[in-house]
């Protein structure tokens, strides 16, 4: 055999075993493959049919569902304006038709889009209709038919024929308001019926109460907006007709059966995607196994670009806020990580600002998440305004953004770009009707070729936060390499603060509130002591501002309320005033625990007075209001403590129920060196004696402050010149032996001069 044969006898050889193996390969996949084929036929024509019905049968249910749910909704709209104290007074009592056409009527109509509104009495006489548009039927007309809505909020059976229940389709019992599906003369419609009165009017049936229906004609805009949710197009009503041999009908029925509202849309038919897929495969094996491998790997390649996008979808929404849009937490760090590595390698030094809202939580409690997404919006709005294109700015959750920005690390610049965010979000925000101001800190991070991982990063922002609300919020601060030691300590002396509250390691001390004589003692003030067994005496300005950002004033509150009131008790005729923080005051059981504990330790309510300083208030104007009245009610007295180094605001005066001011100490100590100081001594003892408060003047040292304050018109004095902060025994010495205890003993050894 020549040498030149031998590769054209292997070359032969090498296809033929292919071409066997490929034989063999089309009879073990293509014979299996061809009895598959014929029973998947079978089995397909079998199941489409009965996949199309399933398929039918839950689009309907979708359907019937989704009016369903959107007459539960619209039955909440009337009952926001029908069910409320105002409607029971203006319908049942005022008979204020002014009131209906505007906060009924055209509220319902301008804003939810109902159709129809109508106000019947006790006797389903009409008081008020409002028509969305011309051409509905007439107003006693439409009474009539709604006449079965009105009985059975009256008591009665509801009728089974031409309506139907929406909410408790089996209910037979009436409640305090009603949604049903009518067939009315223009149409099919959602009515919502509310009987109007408060509890105790409604609590024995709704027989004479007015009615509020509202009528929502269930027509082609509304059809729509279902079909466009559902997925369902065409989706339209067909009355009487049948549908289009391409389409399916949904019926919603009363209880005999009879039709109220039938609707036709486009289906989804399964059975044809399955043919799609399956008729291909069929043909192509039959036509050759190399032809059906050929789709199969088309197949294939189609599946893996769908998974592919879907992934790339996947992937975006869990990279991004679903608020406001904004890339999340994770999506950051995966940036951060990449912007890290490019300084490291050269690129552009960067920084991190780590943002926190200051009051939005004030804003969700008060006024609802609704409100409180939308300026998570407007918010996001301005950041990416005052921001540069190639910025990132990431909403990390809650009240918290982070921007990840290209800067040179000098703090003059990194402050100007902290000013003009802070600038942007403190500016006034317009929602739905409300003026909402809100604040933010800023804790900032330099990112240069020595900076660690994405975590070192953001913690370095997080306890520049810290520093930044600690030091009075609305402001930014930069990290540096002393904030570690801090964060330490401050965790150490958070779970220290824990372990003293829980097992007694805290101390009340008691200093002395005297008349503005300063010879009688008429009030004691509790403040809170810490003696830490290994770092000896803590000061409060220390451990208070741990125990806020902690959480754990709300315990030491608490703890430190009880503690007065155990120990006042033994001082008959002395007030006890207790500071209480703003985390402690808005919570919304403060109230209940103020009432438990005076129940618990028998101390009378008239002598507690609970002092508030103006943050207290700030966003929380109506719940604060209600928990003073309430308080007020019982005998508790309030004070406005720090007067003058707030806002200072007249509207806190005269809206709360204080009864007295406390001056704020840097005034007093600046009395005889600063003109302006002993003005607004003068001005601050004016205005509480015109508004009816008491005025206590804080740390008076002095006898040249006690003249001049006494001379003032101050009601009362506290400070080191009538006593330092003490033990209860301090209180129950001086108490016994006043006469020891006269101004100027024990803590100066000049007296009052005369």
């Amino acid at each position: 055999m020549t040498t030149s044969a031998r590769p054209r006898i292997a070359g032969e050889n090498n296809r033929s075993r292919r071409d066997r193996a490929r034989l063999r390969l089309v009879v073990t996949i293509g014979v299996p493959a061809v009895v598959a084929i014929v029973c998947l036929v079978a089995a397909v024509l079998t199941s489409a049919r009965r996949v199309d019905e399933a398929s039918f049968d839950h689009e309907r249910q979708l359907i019937q569902q989704a009016i369903a749910d959107r007459g539960t909704r619209i039955l909440r709209e009337v009952e926001s304006v029908a069910a409320t104290p105002d409607a029971t007074q203006a319908i049942r009592r005022d008979d204020d038709p002014q009131w209906v056409e505007r906060r009924i009527g055209k509220w319902l109509e301008d804003f939810f889009d109902h159709d129809v509104v109508l106000v019947v009495d006790g006797s389903d006489r009409l008081q008020y209709t409002r028509f969305r548009a011309s051409g509905d039927a007439g107003a006693t007309e439409l009474a009539k038919e709604l006449a079965a809505s009105f009985g059975f909020l009256r008591g009665r059976r509801l009728p089974s024929d031409s309506l139907r229940l929406i909410a408790a389709p089996d209910a037979v019992e009436p409640g305090r308001s009603a949604v049903l599906i009518q067939h009315l003369p223009n149409g099919p419609a959602i009515v919502a019926a509310v009987a109007v009165g408060s509890d105790s009017d409604l609590a024995s049936g709704n027989p004479s109460a007015p009615i509020v229906a509202s009528v929502k004609y269930i027509d082609d805009d509304m059809l729509r907006e279902i079909g466009n949710r559902l997925q369902l197009p065409g989706l339209h009503a067909i009355g009487d007709a049948a549908p289009a041999l391409d389409k399916e009908a949904a019926t919603i029925a009363d209880a005999k059966g009879q039709t109220i509202a039938r609707f036709a849309w486009q289906p989804v038919r399964p059975s044809g995607q399955i043919a799609g897929y399956v008729l291909p495969f069929i043909a192509l094996a039959i036509a050759g196994l190399a032809v059906l491998l050929g789709l199969m790997v088309r197949h294939m390649r189609r599946s893996e670009r769908a998974i592919a996008a879907g992934e790339t979808q996947l992937r975006h929404l869990a990279l991004h806020d679903p608020v406001c849009g904004l890339p999340n937490r994770i999506y950051f760090g995966e940036r951060l990580e990449t912007v890290i590595d490019e300084v490291r390698h050269g690129g552009p030094s960067a920084a991190v600002f780590y943002i926190d809202l200051d009051h939005f939580k004030d804003v969700n409690d008060t006024l609802g998440h609704h409100i409180g997404d939308e300026l998570i919006l407007k918010v996001t709005q301005r950041l990416s305004r005052v921001m540069r294109g190639d910025d990132l700015v990431a909403r990390l959750g809650g009240d918290e953004f982070a921007i990840i920005t290209s800067c040179t690390s000098d703090s003059y610049t990194l402050q100007a770009t902290a000013g003009r965010i802070i600038a942007a979000i403190c500016a006034p925000y317009a929602i739905k009707g409300h003026n909402i101001i809100i604040g933010a800190s800023i804790g900032i991070a330099v990112i240069d070729r020595r900076a660690g991982d994405a975590g070192d990063i953001l913690r370095y922002a997080d306890m520049a936060l810290y520093r930044a609300k600690n030091e009075g919020r609305n402001r930014a601060c930069i990290y540096d390499a002393a904030m570690d030691a801090d964060l330490s300590q401050r965790k150490l002396l958070e779970g220290d603060l824990l372990e003293a509250i829980e097992n007694e390691g805290l101390k009340a001390a008691y200093q002395p509130i005297v008349n503005a004589s300063g010879e009688t003692m008429i009030a004691v003030e509790a403040l809170a002591r810490w003696t830490h067994p290994r770092a000896g005496i803590i000061s409060p300005a220390e451990f208070i501002p741990v125990a806020e950002h902690s959480g754990l004033i709300i315990q030491l509150g608490e703890w430190m309320l009880r503690r007065a009131c155990l120990d006042g008790g033994n001082w008959p005729g002395l007030t006890v005033a207790v500071n209480v923080s703003p985390l402690q005051f808005r919570r919304s059981d403060f109230v209940d625990v103020v009432e438990r504990i005076l129940k618990e330790t028998d101390f009378d309510a008239n002598r507690l007075e609970l002092e508030l300083t103006e943050s207290t208030l700030l966003g929380n104007l109506e719940t604060a209001e209600q928990s003073m009245l309430r308080l007020k009610a019982i005998g508790v007295r309030f004070a406005l403590d720090d007067f003058g180094t707030g806002y200072s605001s007249l509207l806190y005066l005269r809206r709360f129920p204080f009864d007295k001011l406390k001056i704020d100490s840097s005034f007093v100590r600046s009395i005889e060196t600063a003109p302006d100081a002993a003005a607004i001594v003068h001005a601050i003892v004016s205005l509480g004696r015109g508004l009816g408060m008491k005025v206590t003047a804080e740390g008076v040292e002095n006898a040249e402050q006690h003249l001049f304050l006494r001379a003032a018109g101050v009601h009362s004095m506290q400070g080191y010149r009538f006593g330092r902060p003490g033990p209860a025994a301090n209180i129950d010495a001086r108490l016994a032996s006043p006469d020891d205890y006269r101004v100027g003993r024990p803590d100066q050894e000049v007296a009052l001069a005369s």
